[in-house]
């Protein structure tokens, strides 16, 4: 996906999210996020856009700390929320191509990774906003959630702090049933290796977790149980225990 195309995915995941939290009211319950409330999502999200914004706009070159949870709530902190990720989407859109700032992932440049990691932030809490109401959450389009994926795989569990690992080398495979990508995920007791590419001339997976893009996208982000798991589930499970991003 292009830079243009992660502004759109943000800014109508954003609103999306908005909307939802504006139906369901701060005190509904976030399935998706044991123990929270909306107003909690709302909270936490708005804090991450403001503290991306001003690596954008402000052009911090290392690390910055964010600005800490807001003390609002109700119509307040809609508000607060609906101006931070309006002031995100214009940032990022008004940004020069070569910006320079802090970035924690590998990427074509700090533009092109504000843009992606923030659409697929606002996306992954979209939907747990959504799944805050009597209604089912809207699906994740597939080329969202395959450039989600390889951003989960390739980038965020390249790094040292990644917990998946296991004391012998095995292979997991990730595959989208929907469209032609795959990952091949090289597990030991170094962080994960992962690296795109087809099923046909891949070496045989000790397990393979599939399904729709979306859904595999979601599930990858322990929102949703995997469609399918062939092959060593307890590999399976070692993601369920051990993948989580964590804040801070």
């Amino acid at each position: 996906m292009e830079i243009a195309e992660h502004l759109h995915v943000l800014d109508r995941e954003g609103r999306l999210l908005a909307a939802s939290a504006e139906e369901t009211g701060p005190d509904a319950k976030v399935a998706a996020c044991p123990g929270w409330q909306v107003r909690d999502l709302l909270r936490h999200t708005g804090m991450v856009h403001r503290w991306a914004t001003a690596f954008v706009a402000e052009g911090h070159t290392s690390y910055h700390p964010d600005g800490g949870l807001p003390d609002l709530d109700g119509a307040a902190l809609l508000a607060w929320f609906r101006e931070g990720h309006r002031l995100l989407v214009d940032s990022l859109g008004s940004a020069p191509g070569d910006l320079r700032c802090w970035t924690f992932l590998p990427a074509p440049s700090p533009l092109a990774f504000w843009a992606r990691r923030q659409a697929h932030e606002t996306a992954v809490h979209r939907y747990d906003a959504q799944s805050a109401r009597d209604a089912a959450p809207d699906p994740v389009e597939g080329d969202v959630a395959v450039d989600g994926i390889d951003e989960l795989l390739t980038g965020f569990h390249a790094r040292e702090k990644s917990r998946v690992r296991t004391p012998k080398p095995r292979v997991l495979r990730v595959h989208t049933t929907d469209t032609d990508a795959a990952w091949t995920v090289r597990l030991s007791h170094e962080a994960p290796a992962a690296e795109r590419a087809g099923r046909s001339d891949e070496p045989d997976a000790d397990c393979e977790l599939s399904g729709p893009a979306g859904e595999l996208y979601l599930s990858l982000w322990n929102r949703l149980p995997f469609p399918e798991v062939t092959g060593d589930a307890a590999l399976a499970t070692l993601w369920r225990e051990k993948s989580q991003i964590t804040w801070g």
